[in-house]
């Protein structure tokens, strides 16, 4: 596929506007579906002779992992910046539309002594960068439409590929990361940072060792107000899309951490969903404004809930339009304890499911309020994540997003290093990002039920739980 412009960009949750570099026409978004018992089904292509599953895959170590960056706009320099601050890490190449990001790159090299990198700049200059022989991870912050032209490049030339939210912009795309990273056995991991936050991951701990009791419903939303920065995306490319394109089109903030928390493809998966959307007002005065239009497709507010093949429910929400406090309404609803982040963070338990041991003395456990802040805070410490006992205050040093940023690059390097499965595989990616088209085609169809493809082909039986896999094990 021919990429005719380069763009730079990917924006991530809080704000992160980026421009980014390589550019293409929107995903062709067809009738690939049926209708069947009530329910509407995208048809599932079957795996070609030879592919195999990536579920659990470990590529050989890599000790010295040798990175390319293409798109290099307000999310790449950053991602560029955190590299500087991992051991074991050589940047090989930056690529770009625009040879000054190219350059502001190279200076942020220079200032970490790290030495300069080879540049590449130009409509299909990502290609030369995949194309190399001393590169073993291509990182893509580029526009949304250009995350899978470049990911199968780079994983058809032999590369390992982390790719910013949403990894694919279509059901069809999705099942190309699939089989392009089945096929050529190498990783395709989106960088989702959200499961890395601290008071995520921490829910995450002590959901695995059952102080929820069992998940019944999670909740999850990107609610963020981009008024102040429609302006910043370059050449309009994020309105564009929203004017275009129906859905919850940036869905993974939310759901990713909801999905690890119920085991998605790790002995459950999603079965179905319906989603409903409000009218767009805001969304349209805004295309307007800029570019004239007079229909918008998205609506202004999006609502979109989920069944699991164990029973659960998951609410999703998407809002970029109205004013509203930041909310990535991050909830986990148990049958012993509750978690929510948004916009209140805080805990709630039935009385007796806290260890006595955890709890500062005379603390009372009320199963109708939250717990008090210093009954959060033991529980916080005592329920840490491993991974942030490791590298927390590294990460907070560092930043990016309060460290989750740099937490979730530490992540993707150390499983490399080490020749681990990585946190974040392509099934992940696919049913992350799919919820874009199949929200779209469920509004489109009166909130008709949509089966959600088993990107695993039936593999999802095969694991017993999400895992961080960590050296020596």
């Amino acid at each position: 596929m021919k990429i005719k412009h380069l763009f730079v960009g990917c924006a991530l949750m809080a704000g992160a506007i980026l421009t980014g570099c390589c550019g293409a026409s929107s995903p062709i978004v067809g009738e690939n579906y049926s209708f069947k018992d009530g329910m509407i089904v995208f048809d599932e292509p079957a795996r070609a002779a030879g592919q195999e599953s990536m579920l659990g895959f470990a590529a050989d170590p890599i000790p010295v992992v040798r990175v390319g960056f293409i798109g290099l706009g307000m999310r790449g320099p950053g991602a560029v910046e955190r590299f500087t601050h991992l051991e074991g890490v050589e940047i090989k190449g930056l690529c770009d539309l625009e040879q000054s990001n190219v350059d502001k790159c190279q200076r942020i090299l220079e200032g970490a002594g790290f030495p300069k990198a080879e540049s590449y700049v130009g409509d299909e200059a990502y290609k030369q960068l995949c194309e190399r022989d001393d590169v073993d991870l291509i990182y893509i912050a580029t526009d949304w439409v250009n995350h899978v032209p470049i990911a199968v490049y780079a994983m058809e030339h032999g590369k390992h590929v982390a790719v910013e939210v949403p990894a694919a912009m279509s059901v069809a795309e999705c099942w190309q990361l699939v089989d392009t990273s089945e096929r050529t056995r190498r990783h395709c991991m989106m960088l989702e940072n959200c499961v890395y936050d601290f008071f995520e991951l921490t829910s995450l701990n002590m959901a695995q060792q059952g102080l929820f009791g069992e998940i019944v419903h999670a909740e999850g939303a990107y609610i963020h107000n981009l008024s102040d920065f429609w302006d910043s995306y370059h050449n309009n490319w994020r309105l564009d899309f929203n004017q275009k394109h129906r859905g919850d089109v940036y869905a993974t903030h939310g759901f990713g951490p909801c999905c690890q928390a119920l085991n998605i493809h790790r002995g459950n998966k999603l079965n179905y969903l319906v989603c409903m959307d409000s009218k767009s007002v805001n969304g349209l005065a805004k295309a307007k404004e800029k570019m004239g239009s007079t229909e918008f497709a998205n609506g202004d507010h999006t609502v979109t809930l989920v069944k699991t093949e164990q029973g659960q429910t998951i609410e999703i929400q998407h809002n970029v339009y109205t004013p509203r406090p930041y909310n990535r309404l991050y909830q986990l609803t148990g049958t012993k304890g509750f978690a929510n982040k948004y916009p209140i963070e805080g805990f709630t338990f039935m009385p007796g499911q806290i260890s006595a041991d955890i709890l500062p003395e005379g603390a009372q456990i009320d199963p109708h309020s939250f717990v008090s802040d210093d009954v959060r805070a033991a529980i916080m410490e005592a329920y840490k994540h491993p991974i942030h006992r490791e590298i927390e205050e590294k990460a907070k040093q560092v930043g990016g997003h309060g460290g989750m940023d740099f937490v979730m690059d530490y992540r993707l390097v150390y499983c490399l290093q080490n020749g681990l499965p990585l946190d974040q595989d392509v099934y992940d990616a696919a049913e992350w990002s799919c919820i874009g088209e199949l929200s779209a085609t469920s509004a489109k169809h009166n909130s008709m039920p949509v089966a959600v493809p088993d990107f695993t082909r039936g593999a999802w039986k095969k694991l017993n739980g999400y895992h961080h896999y960590m050296k020596g094990e």
